[in-house]
C-alpha cells in the first residue's frame, strides 16, 4: 500500500536527521519511528495491566502497609 506523507519543513529536517544518523532511507526512518511508538504504547499497556492485576490481588496488603 502506498501513502503520501506531508510534513512540515521542521518535520522534514527531523526525519532527514534521523535517517542520516541511522544510515537508512527516510522511508525506513519513518517506518522505524512508527514501530517504535507502537512498541512503547504496547509496553505501557502491559505495565498498566500488570499493575492493575497486582492492585487487585494485593490491594488490601498494600493498604495495610501504607498505614
Amino acid at each position: 500500500m502506498a501513502m503520501t506523507l506531508r510534513l512540515t519543513e521542521d518535520d522534514e529536517q527531523i526525519l532527514t536527521r534521523l535517517a542520516e544518523e541511522d544510515g537508512v532511507s527516510r522511508q525506513e526512518a519513518t517506518v522505524r519511528a512508527i514501530r517504535e511508538v507502537a512498541a512503547r504504547r504496547g509496553h505501557a499497556k502491559n505495565v498498566a495491566d500488570a499493575a492493575a492485576r497486582a492492585r487487585a490481588r494485593y490491594g488490601d496488603v498494600l493498604d495495610r502497609l501504607g498505614k
